[in-house]
Parts: structure tokens; C-alpha cells; sequence
């Protein structure tokens, strides 16, 4: 009987060893999950819940943020995402990978060297070169997509056609010329004319000056009789004097 209890125990230990073993060979497996960290001003939503800063953001998250809002997801040394005013995205990470599909807005990416960081947009696909660090700017518009390319060098791909962009130089791709979309923009860039302006205006302005410049008014009547009278001929002009004037 003292035997078998023995062997019993010993089986039973001997099983609980095992699974513990195989629990934690599995556990060790798991990749490790990156997390990030958001800081918010204004409103910021992160799957439809307000976002508060210093709260915790898994891969996968889809943030939106409203007028006047941005949103900055820090992911330690692989990088950060940047999410201005007015935009939706949903981001995707890991240690090595940096992944966005910005549907509206713009959003900043900024990778470190061997971080591989690709935003997709309805244009196009931004691919930024992954043996370096790169600072890129992508903006949705409602006919296309614009970059910006701050640092390092990045490819943006619509269809079968690459670009590359340096840092300090921009591209777009789209349909410029789409029907029923604002004009765009950009920093530095003068106002479309509109014809809605009333241009008119300066028209009539300019035609009063040129009128009181070119056309003379009536001469006033001298009072006394010794004053000279300047005849404008249309040659040339004639001085008179008056016959007391020039009894003197």
C-alpha cells in the first residue's frame, strides 16, 4: 500500500513538472508586445473613448482628434507618431515596425534607424527607409495626399510608381484636378484668386485718378485784371498776358 502511494505521489509530481515546463517554453515564445504611451491636448479619442494623456496605447488603436486638437504616441525607441488636428488613423507597431492608415488629416512619423515605418492613405503608400532614422509629414486631402519629408529619405508609392523624397523636399499624389474639393494650402503659399472678389473696385479707383490726373478742371476767373492767362493748346502750351500786363 506504501508503495503505491509512493509511486502515485511520484507520478503526480512528475506530471505537474512537465506541464509546468511546456506553460512556461510557451510563455517564453510569446513575442514581446510593444506599448505606447499618448499624450493628448484638446479633444482625442482613442476607439471612440476620450483619450486621457499618459494612458497606455496597444497596437491596433484607431485615434481621432478634433478642431484645435493633436495627440502624440510615443513608442520608446522605435519612435513616434504625431496626429494633428482633424485626423483619423489607426497605427499599428511593434519594436521593429511602424505601420499607419491615415484616412483624414495629417499625421507626423518619426522612426529610428531599423524601424521599418510605412503610412497608407487612399493616394498612396509612404515608405520610409528603414536603415535610418527618418521625420515625414503625410497629409490627406480631399483629391490627394501630400508629404513632406523632414529627414531621411522616403518612398511614396502610388501603384506601380516609386518617387523618392529627400529630406527637405515634398510630393503628391492623387487627382489634382478632382471636382468638388477645397483648395489646398500649403505653408507659404498666396490665396486663390476668387472672382467672387469685387475686383471692380480698383478698376473704378484707378480710372478716377487717372481722370483727375489727365483731365484738367475749369481755370478760376482772375480777380484782378493784371494776372496772367494761360491758354492750353492742344499742341503746345501759350502764355498771353492781358493788355495792362503788358502796357507795363
Amino acid at each position: 500500500m506504501l508503495g503505491k502511494n509512493i509511486l502515485r505521489k511520484s507520478v503526480c509530481t512528475l506530471a505537474t513538472f512537465a506541464v509546468l515546463c511546456v506553460y512556461s517554453t510557451w510563455v517564453l515564445a510569446l513575442p514581446n508586445t510593444l506599448t505606447g504611451e499618448i499624450t493628448v491636448s484638446g479633444q482625442v479619442t482613442v476607439n471612440g473613448q476620450t483619450a486621457v494623456s499618459n494612458s497606455t496605447i496597444v497596437s491596433g488603436s484607431t485615434i481621432a482628434t478634433g478642431a484645435g486638437s493633436s495627440a502624440i504616441v510615443s513608442l520608446g525607441k522605435t519612435g513616434r507618431i504625431e496626429v494633428l488636428a482633424n485626423s483619423k488613423i489607426v497605427i499599428n507597431f511593434s519594436e521593429n515596425s511602424i505601420v499607419g492608415t491615415l484616412s483624414s488629416g495629417q499625421a507626423r512619423v518619426a522612426n529610428a534607424a531599423g524601424v521599418a515605418a510605412t503610412v497608407s492613405t487612399k493616394d498612396a503608400t509612404v515608405i520610409a527607409d528603414a536603415g535610418q532614422a527618418n521625420n515625414f509629414l503625410v497629409e490627406v486631402e480631399c483629391s490627394h495626399t501630400h508629404l513632406d519629408a523632414t529627414t531621411g529619405m522616403v518612398t511614396m508609392r502610388e501603384g506601380t510608381n516609386d518617387r523618392q523624397v529627400a529630406a527637405g523636399t515634398s510630393a503628391t499624389a492623387g487627382n489634382l484636378a478632382q471636382t468638388g474639393c477645397q483648395p489646398c494650402l500649403r505653408p507659404d503659399s498666396a490665396p486663390p484668386l476668387r472672382f467672387g472678389f469685387p475686383w471692380w473696385l480698383f478698376l473704378v479707383a484707378g480710372g478716377i485718378v487717372v481722370t483727375t490726373i489727365l483731365i484738367p478742371g475749369d481755370n478760376e476767373p482772375c480777380e484782378d485784371d493784371d494776372c496772367d492767362v494761360i491758354v492750353v493748346s492742344p499742341t503746345k502750351p501759350v502764355v498771353t498776358q492781358s493788355p495792362t500786363a503788358a502796357g507795363q
